[in-house]
């Protein structure tokens, strides 16, 4: 049986991120969250941030504003700025693991992901750096991402998928997805292939040189 991992960037967001929420408790399904955490300032972003860790599912930090790749981010406290800031503001919603995903900037992996001091300060921290494998690309065509997430996850034993809860257009067709899913026999997890985690608890567990500009 395959596995499906579920996750969630750019939020929280007061009306997707809510539509998400009732969708996967539906399904009862765990994912995780990765949150843009200028978001946190507003008093319902916040609200909805902590209705998901209440109902199970992981808190991760998705920088602080989401404008560069920090591989791209020329000023010298980007790593502090994006990184440490984001998380001091998400507090005590963040998984234990302190878990990071880098903005890709349209879902590339490459040497834009990461700057030499992100990575530094990502190892230093005790970070956890999460990826990802499957990119439906649900803010391109809110229409057609779940036969586009459908094909990527046939041809993978583990999925880790990036959606956007920003997107309430999108994720209304996120429980089509799920029942797709499910009817192809995938099991949903809320734990990450691991070869979508190269950087584990602060310390390097796969190369990581074609993510980094030095």
């Amino acid at each position: 049986m395959t596995r499906v991992s579920l996750s969630f960037d750019n939020g929280p967001d007061a009306e997707g991120t809510a539509l998400v929420l009732d969708t996967l408790a539906r399904h009862d399904i765990r994912t995780t969250f990765f949150l843009v955490a200028s978001r946190l300032r507003e008093p319902a972003c916040l609200r909805i941030a902590r209705q998901a860790q209440a109902e199970g599912h992981w808190i991760g930090n998705h920088s602080l504003t989401h404008t560069l790749p920090l591989g791209c981010d020329p000023r010298p406290d980007a790593p502090e700025i994006e990184i440490g800031e984001a998380q001091r503001l998400i507090g005590d919603l963040a998984h234990r693991d302190r878990l990071f995903r880098p903005f890709g900037d349209g879902g590339h992996i490459d040497c834009r992901l990461l700057s030499a001091a992100a990575r530094d300060y990502l190892l230093d921290g005790g970070y956890s750096c999460v990826l990802w494998n499957v990119v439906p690309r649900d803010w391109e065509d809110p229409a057609a991402w779940v036969e586009l997430g459908l094909a990527q996850c046939a041809a993978k034993d583990w999925s880790l998928v990036v959606l956007h809860d920003v997107e309430s257009a999108a994720m209304r067709d996120l429980d089509r997805f799920i029942r797709k899913l499910r009817e192809s026999e995938c099991e949903f997890v809320q734990e990450f292939p691991p070869a979508c985690v190269p950087i584990r608890r602060g310390i390097l567990v796969h190369d990581l040189r074609s993510m980094v500009t030095e």
